[in-house]
This record gives C-alpha cells, structure tokens and sequence, in this order.
C-alpha cells in the first residue's frame, strides 16, 4: 500500500469539464519523499472518507508525474487542504485516448470498478 500526501491545488479543470471533478495534489512531499509508483490509474481511499480513483503520470513540463484523484461522490471545495491519498489497487496503464469520448467511458469504467 502506497500513501500520498499532499495540498490541493488548482489544475486544468479538464475533469469537472468531463464531469468527473479530480483533486490535483502538490508533488512537493511525493517529490522529496522520492516516490517512484508506476504511472497508471489506481483504486484507493482518501482522507475524506471517500473512494477514489487516483492517476498517476504523466510527466509534465517540470518533469514531475500529475497526481489527482475523482473522490466518488465528494461534494465540497478542497484546494488549499492537505489530502491523504491511499493507492489499494493498480487498475490498468496510463493512457491517452482519441477521443474524449472514450476517455469518458474508460473512467466510468474505472470508478464501477473501484465502486
């Protein structure tokens, strides 16, 4: 079992474009803490109390890995506060997708699974 600490920060907003709203964490502690997990989506827990399906990679421009999670059924505001996440279960690969279309369905996929 792998934690991840770390405050949410504001990111692309791709995923509340999607409909599936992430929480983008602060790669400071993964990143002095020299955490290398294989870049994949994940089924954990959170701090919240909440199921989540956590993403981890790409690297982007830093090249630090993107670190975010959809908190299946979180309601709420969380930027700015220290989230703990639990990876419990590597799910499949990162992958980019053609269409947003089939992005969409492999993270509904993803959260039935974790669910």
């Amino acid at each position: 079992m792998v934690i991840i600490i770390g405050k949410v920060i504001k990111g692309e907003q791709y995923g509340r474009k999607l409909g599936f709203p992430t929480a983008n964490l602060d790669r400071r502690e993964y990143n002095r803490k020299g955490l290398k997990i294989k870049f994949g989506v994940y089924a954990g827990t959170s701090s919240t109390g909440h199921k989540a399906a956590i993403v981890i990679g790409p690297m982007d421009k830093k090249g630090l890995p993107k670190l975010e999670a959809h908190l299946i059924g979180y309601k709420g505001n969380l930027y700015g506060k220290k989230v703990t996440l639990t990876l419990i279960k590597y799910l499949r690969p990162f992958k980019k997708f053609k269409t947003e279309g089939e992005l969409k369905q492999a993270i509904a996929k993803d959260i039935k699974a974790i669910k």
